[in-house]
């Protein structure tokens, strides 16, 4: 959440000649609702549910870049699905620009519409970051960069540059 993920992807998979595919996106797509009505009708574990199975579907396909959610590393069915199937990129930010980021799409985060989102992020970041690092095959400092310079910084660390 506010890494880049997206904008990034979608640089990278029009450097390599891939399809990028957001897996919120997808999930959006394939079911005609918004993450925030899941969430809302569905609570997480409803959301989490679906996301697996994109996830899960979405490994099987070749020549994509795909985005997760943040929270998708947390099940370790996912972990295990991308891991066999995917090279992991870890795009790591600072907390104070990630909430510079997410506080420009306000509304479009259920995980965030609460009093201290900040708050809210330096935990889920705590929470979630060493399992980032020891999943990922590179990571990546986005602080500073523009996702076009995130993405040619990939390929040169992956050595296609």
């Amino acid at each position: 959440m506010g890494s880049g993920k997206s904008s990034v992807g979608k640089q990278l998979a029009k450097l390599i000649d891939a399809d990028f595919i957001d897996s919120d996106e997808e999930i959006e797509k394939r079911t005609g609702v918004s993450i925030a009505w899941i969430f809302e009708k569905e609570n997480e574990a409803g959301f989490r549910k679906r996301e697996r199975e994109i996830i899960q579907s979405l490994c099987q396909r070749k020549n994509i870049i795909m985005g997760t959610g943040g929270g998708s590393i947390l099940a370790e069915e996912n972990r295990e699905y991308l891991k066999s199937t995917g090279f992991i990129i870890y795009l790591k930010v600072s907390l104070d620009e990630q909430f510079a980021r997410t506080n420009r799409r306000q509304g479009a985060r259920p995980l965030l519409n609460e009093p201290n989102p900040k708050e809210k992020l330096d935990a889920l970041n705590k929470s979630r970051a060493n399992i980032y690092e020891s999943l990922a095959n590179l990571t990546i400092e986005t602080d500073g960069k523009s996702p076009k310079e995130v993405a040619q910084l990939i390929l040169e660390k992956m050595n296609f540059a």
